[in-house]
């Protein structure tokens, strides 16, 4: 077999074309017609036959002329609901934005789809390639389980890749954080609140909801600070509050959103069982009716003890010492992160492998996070995440 980083350098200005593509038509939630529409005709024009298995989500298989075992690799394709502010001649049109990186995940796994076509002699076992639609909103890896991506052939093992922009990590480094959970668990809550509304020069008439949502807004924040132990991680924030429409009215409702993080499941059954005791008791003590939805609630990514060794071995011999970061070896400790990841709904079924790759770019002497919208991502490592992709899934299937 030849050099498989050697291989996905010669496709690079492939890759890069179809991530512009993606860039510029980014699109979001389970709602992918073009970015799926690309893929699977790419899929198509490698010689897979690809099969949408779900809303946007995309399935192929290489491999399969030897017995073995079934290992899956995974890339995200949907993009977030932000106006894109860079200057990028790719700017995204769809008022839409892949500020978060997936369109790299989607073209590196492109990347890797073509290079594992071209070695499919070599494969020993199958390789599953997921094409996922509705990261962000946690919807879409559980959609394509619930679809049966698993299954037939059975996946024994599972690996995604993500890109990073502002972590402190050297440039283009590929970083392993170690077994256990690597990712927070996700909870999100709406609080709805219902007054009576009124004539702002007369208050003592009204039953005021935004009263209500300020002192909630404030509570919650002493579920942190008073009754979780220190040394547990946990991360409650109201991210959006809404009430009214001009300033001279008491609006009849108003309701707070927000999302609770944390990597303990007893922490977060109690966060969710003290967020609803807060907003409903402040409610009654000031005469509102206030109900909460939980929703988008995800478990956390844990990363398998025997994937956190072979991975990491695999990737040093394809790129060499110097790129590769294990930073369990280098810390003694699982590196975490509270963001959430929804690749956990493969990781409850299956051994699975969550890793980074620092794709880091300075725009005016700043470096954006995701998210951001002015976040530019460092596309000289798409060679390499293709080439892990690829890399990882012969090398386990061969060694097991």
């Amino acid at each position: 077999m030849k050099n498989i980083l050697e291989q996905a350098q010669k496709i690079h200005g492939e890759i890069v074309s179809w991530r512009r593509y993606f860039h510029e038509n980014a699109e979001t939630h389970l709602d992918l017609p073009k970015t799926t529409a690309f893929v699977m005709s790419k899929l198509r024009e490698f010689g897979y036959e690809p099969v949408e298995i779900c809303k946007s989500g995309v399935l192929a298989m290489a491999g399969g002329k030897k017995p073995g075992k079934t290992f899956l690799i995974r890339g995200d394709m949907d993009a977030l609901p932000i106006e894109e502010e860079t200057d990028l001649p790719f700017k995204s049109k769809t008022g839409n934005m892949h500020a978060c990186g997936h369109d790299f995940h989607t073209a590196m796994l492109l990347g890797a789809a073509k290079i594992l076509k071209d070695n499919e002699d070599y494969v020993e076992g199958t390789v599953k390639l997921m094409f996922q639609p509705a990261e962000e909103t946690l919807a879409g890896a559980k959609a394509m389980v619930a679809a049966g991506i698993l299954e037939n052939p059975k996946v024994d093992a599972a690996m995604m890749i993500h890109i990073f922009s502002g972590m402190p990590l050297p440039d283009r480094a590929v970083a392993f954080s170690g077994p256990g959970a690597v990712s927070a668990t996700s909870d999100w809550f709406k609080i709805n609140i219902k007054g009576k509304g009124g004539h702002g020069a007369m208050p003592h008439a009204t039953i005021d909801p935004l009263n209500v949502a300020a002192h909630i807004h404030i509570a919650l924040q002493e579920i942190n600070a008073r009754e979780i132990d220190p040394e547990r991680a946990v991360v409650v924030t109201v991210g959006e509050m809404h009430g009214g429409s001009t300033g001279n009215i008491i609006p009849d409702t108003a309701f707070l959103q927000g999302t609770i993080r944390t990597f303990n499941d007893e922490v977060r059954e109690f966060i969710k069982k003290r967020l609803v005791e807060i907003s409903e008791g402040i409610g009654k003590t000031f005469r509102c009716e206030v109900t909460v939805d939980l929703f988008n609630s995800c478990p956390s990514v844990i990363n398998d003890e025997e994937l956190s060794k072979s991975i990491p071995a695999y990737t040093m011999e394809l790129l060499g010492k110097e790129r590769v970061l294990d930073l369990y070896s280098m810390t003694g400790k699982t590196q975490r992160m509270s963001g959430s990841e929804d690749f956990a709904f493969v990781s409850v079924e299956v051994p699975s492998l969550f890793l980074g790759i620092s794709a880091s770019v300075k725009v005016d002497g700043i470096t954006y996070p995701q998210h951001h919208p002015k976040v530019v991502f460092d596309e000289s490592i798409l060679a390499t995440g293709a080439a892990v992709y690829a890399n990882s899934a012969i090398h386990w299937l061969k060694n097991h």
